[in-house]
């Protein structure tokens, strides 16, 4: 039994003889053996394991030791506390991180060097990450386009490029629009070589503008302007698509050397006059929206997309002096289709003859003046002749406007 412990108690020593002798600031190297929540235990050769509080595992705010490390991981740090009498030896992960960080970090902004890290953090203005020291990225630089909301960021691995570093102040700004435009640069000269006016995309909404929406369609961005939305008016794009939509695009122009691509979603759809043949026939009365008013008449769309005049002679039994005495934008009325020219995109429209004409009131008889002398002439003579209440002899009348013009003749020849 003494022989034994005499064993145990040399191979303990022996142990004890060859274990690193260790003391604070030193950089050693050692296994992952145990993973808590709020430590990691490593090997590092020593006479017994060292730990890793969680803040030592990282140069960003972390959750759990899971999200820094794994058993069996082999990790370099530094001995920041020892305490042998309590069995005590502190590392640090962190500060070999930061170490190694700082000096690559010149080389990687004077190379332009992309370098892909985990997003740690969703804070205000922007994205922090773990490059083994703490890296910002703000808001601005994170994609192309604009992003609202960065909630589901968090653990994303981002590719970035280092744009500004202030050791002193503990301060790297990364930027992965920058990697994102330059690649998108290359791809659409690649693309724009490529397509042809006529093409049709499937494409995804990038953005949307006052005067159109960007369109994606496989790396590179083209407009489809506000009047190539639908064949109906369009006020703002977000009438018809929003961020994100899947759109079927036609490639209306290609213009390499502006590195424009113009493109268009009504183009993909049929048109609003490849029905109204068979929709409408002259003669139907239909419900349709004043959609504009002019001096000469109202445009009425009786269908998406295809409108038709009201001259302003059709609008009113009545006279008016204008559209608006009557009409007003957006109002809805009854109207009936006069004519209709399908290949000139032409359809003519009357209000009024989808009213009941009013009835014509009865002017009141004015009381007949009797004819004076020379004043006498064949209007009043029917007149008077028509007449019930008055009785005259067409000889006698006849006779004596004879004799008057015979009277007047006889004094011009005098």
């Amino acid at each position: 039994m003494s022989e034994e412990l005499n064993v145990q108690q040399t191979e303990a020593e022996l142990a004890m003889s060859q274990a690193s002798v260790l003391k604070k600031g030193d950089i050693v190297t050692g296994k992952i053996v145990k993973v808590e929540d709020n430590q990691a235990l490593v090997d590092v050769g020593y006479k017994y394991d060292g730990i890793i509080p969680l803040k030592e595992l990282s140069s960003v705010g972390i959750d759990s030791a899971a999200q820094a490390v794994e058993i069996g991981q082999e990790v370099q740090v530094k001995v920041i506390g020892i305490n042998d009498a309590k069995e005590e030896l502190t590392l640090s992960k962190r500060a070999i991180d930061s170490e190694k960080a700082w000096e690559t970090l010149n080389t990687q902004l004077e190379e332009k060097t992309v370098i892909e890290a985990k997003v740690a953090e969703v804070v205000k203005g922007g994205l922090v990450v773990d490059i083994g020291v703490r890296g910002f990225v703000p808001a601005s630089m994170v994609e192309r386009h604009f992003v609202e909301d960065f909630s589901d960021y968090k653990g994303r691995s981002l590719r970035l490029r280092v744009k500004e570093i202030d050791r002193e102040k503990n301060k790297v700004i990364l930027s992965q629009k920058d990697v994102l435009d330059e690649e998108y640069e290359v791809k659409k000269k690649e693309i724009i070589e490529s397509i042809q006016a006529g093409q049709v995309f499937e494409g995804t909404v990038q953005r949307l503008t006052q005067f159109g929406a960007f369109i994606d369609i496989g790396g590179i961005d083209g407009l489809v302007h506000i009047s190539e939305m639908a064949w109906n008016h369009v006020a703002h794009p977000s009438e018809v698509v929003k961020e994100g939509d899947k759109v079927k695009v036609q490639v209306l122009k290609v213009e390499p050397e502006k590195d424009k691509i113009s493109l268009s979603i009504k183009a993909t759809q049929a048109g609003p006059w490849d029905n109204a043949e068979n929709q409408f026939n002259i003669g139907d009365v239909v419900t349709g929206t004043v959609k504009r008013l002019a001096a000469f008449g109202a445009f009425v769309e009786i269908a998406p997309g295809v409108e038709g005049l009201v001259h302003i002679s059709q609008i009113a039994h009545r006279h008016i002096g204008t559209p608006h005495e009557v009409l007003s934008e957006g109002q809805e009325v009854q109207v009936k289709i006069l004519d209709l020219n399908v290949a000139e995109k032409r359809v003519s429209l009357s209000i009024k003859e989808t009213e009941e004409a009013p009835a014509v009131e009865a002017k009141p008889e004015r009381a007949e003046r009797a004819p004076r002398g020379d004043k006498v002439n064949n209007a009043n003579l029917k007149d008077i002749e028509n007449n019930e209440n008055v009785s005259l002899n067409k000889q006698a009348m006849t006779t004596t406007l004879g004799d008057r013009f015979g009277d007047l003749l006889s004094k011009f020849k005098q």
